[in-house]
């Protein structure tokens, strides 16, 4: 099968910086058995090429770009039929897509894996903000012949929007990052907590922290590392510093799979404060490597919540002090929602995904 993949970026020719670690996993799995032609929008700003992951990825530059896009595939579908073209994330790369599929006559797909489907309008951030992107989504999703989506809560967003959509969420791979039994936290022992996102609005790093300095003012003794880029410019941790908790946070910067595993591993809980998340895949890793989430209601969160992990309202500072507080002075709750999200990650990895893709690609052609 020949498959044209849509993407923003996250596939930079290192394999190691600037890259979406799913979904270069998925770019691995549908590359063993097909040929995969991957169109990145704008990971370089000027125009170029590459192999990585079993795939050749075109980079199409920042100038006209989805002119530029739709050019490039009909040119390579001249040359070789696409059988189908799979967005991932809708939003532009949904509108290339769909566009593409009807001057070419092929399928196309999209698969909704972030911000589309809301508009938070306090932070700036979402598909939905404008008529003009509510215009886009509609018309693209409307014109797509099929649509997935990471997590059930945006199977339920699509539906209320009048789409129908099927749940196929972006696994770990097992072969890079294999699972590990939960370990049993030592009685006594300061709690391990992590973070694992950017430091940016969406992630709501505030809600964690006020969360944190009330489970300080309790006596729980934790310390905590977050792991992810700063987009903020250091506002994350001067509010860390005003709330007292400087001592008690390690902000690591952007860390490589490689080097997260050994940290993740290290942590007792997995700890999520995002306005809105598609999955995450931070907590499936989590998971894998036997760590549970607490975190607010969104994505995989809320969808395993309360048997896998522990769900609080967006923005619930107290709540989510709570129940972190919860999960570590229990033991055997911990420990149980750690075995049920292990089971649950494992059971839909990255070979479970790239099977579902590939299943619905030949359902369509």
């Amino acid at each position: 099968m020949r498959i044209a993949l849509i993407v923003p970026g996250g596939v930079d020719r290192s394999g190691e910086y600037r890259v979406v670690p799913v979904l270069l996993t998925l770019i691995g799995r549908l590359s063993l058995h097909n040929e995969v032609h991957v169109i990145a929008l704008r990971q370089e700003t000027e125009p170029g090429e590459w192999e990585l992951a079993g795939a050749r990825i075109h980079n199409i530059g920042s100038r006209h770009m989805r002119l530029r896009a739709l050019t490039l595939l009909r040119s390579l579908h001249r040359q070789k039929p696409f059988d189908v073209v799979q967005a991932i994330w809708s939003g532009t790369c949904g509108l290339v897509a769909v566009t593409a599929g009807k001057l070419l006559g092929i399928p196309s797909l999209v698969h909704v894996a972030g911000g589309e489907l809301v508009a938070l309008h306090e932070i700036g951030y979402g598909g939905r903000l404008t008529w003009r992107g509510r215009l886009r989504e509609a018309l693209l999703l409307r014109g797509a012949s099929a649509i997935t989506a990471a997590s059930a809560p945006l199977v339920e967003s699509l539906s209320e929007l009048g789409f129908v959509a099927q749940r196929l969420p972006l696994g770990v791979d097992l072969e890079t990052w294999p699972p590990r039994d939960p370990v049993r936290r030592e009685a006594g022992r300061t709690a391990r907590l992590i973070h694992v996102a950017s430091l940016n609005r969406v992630k709501d790093q505030p809600t964690l922290l006020r969360a944190l300095a009330a489970l300080d003012k309790s006596g729980t003794a934790f310390e905590l590392d977050i792991a992810g880029e700063d987009v903020l410019h250091g506002e994350i941790q001067a509010l860390a510093g005003r709330l007292g908790l400087s001592n008690r946070i390690r902000f690591r910067g952007f860390l490589t799979q490689r080097q997260l595993r050994p940290v993740v591993e290290a942590a007792d809980l997995m700890i999520v404060s995002s306005c809105h998340e598609a999955g995450p895949l931070a907590i499936l890793e989590a998971a894998v490597a036997g760590v549970p989430t607490v975190g607010t209601a969104v994505g995989h969160i809320a969808e395993w919540a309360p048997y896998a992990a522990l769900a609080v309202p967006v923005g619930d500072s107290v709540g989510l002090a709570g129940a972190i507080g919860q999960v570590l002075n229990n033991e055997d709750l911990r420990l149980r929602l750690a075995q049920e999200a292990l089971n649950r990650a494992t059971s839909e990895d990255a070979g479970y995904t790239a099977r579902r893709f590939v299943e619905l690609y030949e359902s369509l052609t």
